[in-house]
């Protein structure tokens, strides 16, 4: 097989050649993909993608037209690829569902104190030799409110590292998990009572049509004024200007993200000599107690070696005419189209 990797990064290649071991033909290439760099995969029978990647319809189409016939995405996220218009084209899709949920709920920690005890300002402060500290209290973790909303693998994570600080903490989600209820006597709360209730606000929900926008204007006005917001999940899931409306009427006291809603094109690519014009970006940057980071959760060596291998793991079973585990819908392999390299197999069988 011959795969395609989009949307690649100098510190991911190395993972990816060590996780491939030279056992397929693999091509690497920073561009993303999208309907004008669809051509690049003609050739290839797989492509792989990241989440600034456009997997829409049109897309899909073109790759299908170009001879791919799987895809394979180096994350646990899905919402940028059109899954009905594979399905309709019985092109293969598979994920990364868990890779190291740690890095996630770690990093979302990390946010969580370094807004709380002002890390940065005092670094930046101690760098002019400035040592005063009337602008750097903080507040106890210990017995604050905490509302995490996603109790799946990274919510259920962070829940147990904020049950070591003597968190009280809430849940929302769509089902329960009671094993968290009884190891660490979470209270699972409607939204409003979520909002209404807690300190700080950390998400960890997958971006759906019902999560779009979960964090609006309604939910900020149900918010304690000075709450800390947290969002290392999907940036869709945050109206940003409505947030940066509530930092403005400091409602919102901290807002701490790895991700943004209009991060495709802009995180990963150095814009240090460029001009920027996102306004709503450029506000937030300039805001204090606002900390953003370039959507860097995942990036730990056991995070991104996990990625490499379960993406491979993913295109060796197709190779092997096998499902995997990760496929996110099921197709007979009878119905799958012949790849590239069958096709040539079976017109030229001296090959």
């Amino acid at each position: 097989m011959k795969i395609l990797f989009y949307s690649t990064k100098d510190f991911e290649q190395p993972y990816l050649l060590e996780a491939n071991k030279h056992h397929f033909i693999i091509r690497m290439t920073e561009a993303a993909l999208s309907i004008n760099t669809a051509e690049m995969a003609k050739g290839f029978d797989a492509v792989s993608v990241f989440t600034g990647d456009d997997v829409s319809a049109p897309v899909i189409e073109k790759l299908h037209e170009n001879g791919v016939r799987y895809i394979a995405i180096r994350a646990a996220g899905y919402d940028n690829v059109d899954l009905i218009k594979s399905k309709e084209l019985a092109m293969r899709v598979a994920n990364v569902p868990a890779y190291s949920p740690y890095s996630i709920a770690e990093h979302a920690l990390a946010l969580m104190l370094a807004l709380n005890r002002k890390l940065i300002t005092a670094n930046q402060q101690v760098h002019r030799h400035n040592f005063k500290m009337n602008n750097l209290i903080g507040f106890d973790l210990h017995g604050k409110t905490i509302g995490i909303i996603g109790t799946g693998k990274i919510g259920s994570i962070l829940i147990r590292i904020l049950h070591g600080f003597g968190c009280r903490i809430l849940a929302y989600d769509i089902q329960q998990n009671n094993e968290l209820i009884k190891s660490f006597n979470i209270e699972y709360k409607s939204l409003e009572e979520l909002c209404s209730e807690s300190d700080i606000i950390s998400i960890h929900t997958c971006l759906t049509p019902q999560t779009k926008y979960l964090i609006n204007k309604n939910t900020i006005q149900l918010m304690k004024t000075g709450v800390m917001l947290i969002n290392t999940s999907r940036g869709g899931c945050v109206n940003t200007a409505e947030v940066l409306e509530g930092l403005e009427s400091r409602h919102i006291g901290y807002f701490g993200a790895d991700v943004y809603e209009k991060e495709r094109g802009l995180f990963f690519y150095d814009y240090s000599n460029k001009t920027m014009d996102d306004g709503i970006l450029m506000k937030l940057l300039a805001i204090p107690n606002v900390l953003i980071t370039p959507h860097q959760a995942f990036a730990t060596n056991e995070a991104i070696g996990n990625i490499a291998e379960t993406t491979l793991f993913n295109i060796t079973c197709w190779s092997e005419n096998q499902h995997s585990d990760n496929e996110l819908f099921h197709i007979p392999f009878e119905k799958t189209p012949h790849t590239l390299t069958e096709k040539a197999n079976i017109l030229n069988p001296a090959r």
